[in-house]
């Protein structure tokens, strides 16, 4: 039987959604191409009609979860003051929810540690996707300089990310809301040390 070419499009892009999500909650290699196909409703055997490898879907089903994550920083900011954008980005992240749901939450989080052992043909074309979401972030911070922003991005993405694994590692607990916490003040007081150096006047040089 042949099907049209918007049903293998929808088909392609079903595995790489469910794909997305069993990436997140069981790493690269807990990720088996017979489980996805099955639950995707589908036989082993057709799934080289959509990918030419298992690495080839892991790679996008990557990357669907980075654009997932900027698409939904770019939502919940839309609507806000530039002042308020990325402390609503903090806010949203660092969560009981996210900490709870690895699978529908930020891709980095649960694999950073696991693709920098990778080959470094891979790490090159993940680091491009982690790039990608810190100009994501720094989109968001209007009110500095890009070069700033981007900074400031950098350094706010890696606390979220080092929270929500300190607190994944913690379980569901009193210590894990505490990791929480600590973290949410660490990136909301850094977030705010940036802008005001940023406002402040540059001083002005006196003659000898």
């Amino acid at each position: 039987m042949r099907y049209s070419r918007e049903h293998k499009q929808e088909t392609h892009a079903r595995i790489v959604r469910k794909a997305s999500v069993r990436l997140r909650e069981k790493g690269a290699h807990g990720v088996g191409v017979a489980d996805l196909m099955k639950e995707a409703g589908l036989t082993h055997g057709g799934f080289y009609a959509h990918f030419p490898s298992r690495d080839a879907l892991l790679n996008e089903a990557f990357a669907y979860a980075v654009d997932r994550s900027g698409e939904h920083w770019c939502k919940i900011c839309d609507q806000l003051p530039p002042e308020k954008r990325l402390a609503t980005i903090i806010d949203s992240y660092l969560t009981p929810l996210h900490r709870d749901n690895p699978g529908h939450g930020c891709v980095m989080a649960s694999l950073g540690a696991e693709i920098a052992r990778e080959s470094a043909k891979t790490r090159k074309a993940y680091a491009a996707k982690l790039e990608q979401m810190i100009d994501r972030i720094a989109d968001q911070i209007p009110d500095l300089p890009r070069k700033a922003a981007r900074r400031q991005a950098a350094a706010t993405l890696a606390t979220l990310m080092g929270t929500i694994v300190l607190s994944r590692i913690a379980g569901n607990s009193e210590f894990s809301d505490e990791i929480l916490a600590a973290g949410r003040d660490a990136a909301l007081s850094g977030a705010s040390q940036t802008r005001a150096a940023a406002r402040k006047p540059a001083a002005k040089k006196t003659a000898n």
